[in-house]
């Protein structure tokens, strides 16, 4: 075995949160992406703290700050959102949301002027670059280093339901693939990708980070890029499960599930209580049920077997996370999940609009960029 690589986990403040969400440019006439990206960078500056480079040119990335309420992370979002926007109006182009662009083709988007952009391509190639999807990931802080994997490990038992709430992929390169997220499948495929393992010990972590530093897998940790992931310099756990929103009522409202979900099991690590873990064999199973099956999922809820309706579980997560909500003063977000169980998910959304319009994607573009000028479900 080689070498363990220190992985220091910086200081961070109980449940601070902080959102990424990567947006889509789309031409305002045609719909189709836009390769565009450098010149929004142009408008917004280079070093924007909220706006950042992502993989593919036809892609932006905005974040919040280090925030104390995802209601604060929101506010920078709408405030990045508003500058990205500002840059791309004299251009033409249309901000859009959603785990995939419903008919763009893979082969013709063009890959961002980095290195290691460049790199994961050469390394990845036909797989690689498929990588036309869009995510949304929360970060949360965690403020001692021996709480991150027993965290982790729990939130792997809850995986299901964020993923269906914001599964938002159902159409790829033209076609309906018949799942509710095709992004959760389309990123695993890459060598680090994926659901994380589940090790006891943060030197297991230094070893596995050590062991692919050798044999030249990744050159820094954040190449990992695992659906749930510490984030050593962050001082964070890192969720990377949901697809990109269409919106920002629904980027909040599944950040809030998320944010809530955390500072519960930190809770019940502090009163002493075991926290819920699931075989590994569950976890994977849940996560290909509800990506395939969204909001109709049937899910995987503990460790002996027991099964049930994904809406049935947010439901009754809802309530018992209302206390927590009051504490981390997201009650009003949390309580949009709702929205989204009325309303339907993304993926549901985009086919009815598929449906009423003869199977036309133009139409179900059109509506993702109505959602996101509208800040919510339509």
């Amino acid at each position: 075995m080689a070498t363990p690589v220190h992985l220091p986990f910086a200081t961070s403040e109980r449940s601070t949160v902080g959102i990424e969400w990567e947006v889509a440019l789309v031409d305002a006439d045609s719909g189709d992406l836009r390769q565009a990206a450098q010149a929004i960078f142009e408008a917004v500056g280079t070093d924007h703290p909220n706006i950042t480079q992502e993989l593919l040119r036809n892609t932006v990335e905005v974040s919040s700050g280090k925030c104390r309420t995802v209601g604060e992370a929101g506010a920078d979002l709408r405030r990045a959102l508003d500058e990205v926007a500002a840059a791309a109006a004299p251009l033409r182009i249309d901000l859009m949301g959603g785990g995939t662009h419903p008919s763009a083709h893979w082969a013709t988007q063009k890959v961002s002027d980095k290195q290691r952009y460049a790199t994961l391509i050469d390394r990845t190639q036909w797989w690689g670059r498929q990588m036309l999807i869009f995510g949304v990931h929360v970060h949360v802080g965690i403020e001692d280093r021996a709480k991150v994997l027993p965290l982790s490990r729990a939130m792997l038992t809850v995986f299901a339901p964020l993923q269906s709430l914001s599964a938002s992929s159902p159409f790829w390169d033209g076609r309906d693939t018949g799942y509710a997220s095709n992004r959760a499948l389309l990123f695993q495929q890459l060598p680090t990708a994926g659901l994380p393992y589940q090790f006891d010990e943060w030197g297991q972590l230094e070893q596995y980070v050590g062991d692919m530093m050798h044999t030249g897998v990744i050159d820094q940790f954040d190449e990992v890029r695992w659906d749930v992931r510490p984030a050593p310099r962050f001082g964070t756990l890192e969720m990377r499960i949901a697809d990109g929103a269409s919106n920002l009522l629904e980027v909040t409202a599944i950040s809030a599930l998320t944010h809530c979900l955390v500072e519960h099991f930190s809770s019940l690590m502090d009163a002493g209580e075991p926290l819920p873990t699931m075989p590994t064999w569950f976890v994977q199973e849940n996560k290909w049920r509800s990506a395939r099956y969204g909001m109709d999922a049937i899910v995987i809820t503990n460790d002996a077997g027991d099964e049930e309706l994904v809406t049935d579980v947010v439901s009754r997560w809802l309530t018992v996370l209302e206390p927590v909500a009051e504490r981390l003063g997201c009650t009003a977000e949390l309580e949009q999940v709702r929205v989204i169980l009325r309303r339907g998910a993304s993926y549901q959304r985009q086919r009815a609009v598929a449906r009423r319009n003869a199977g036309d994607l133009d139409a179900v573009v059109a509506s993702l960029v109505a959602e996101m000028k509208a800040d919510r479900p339509l």
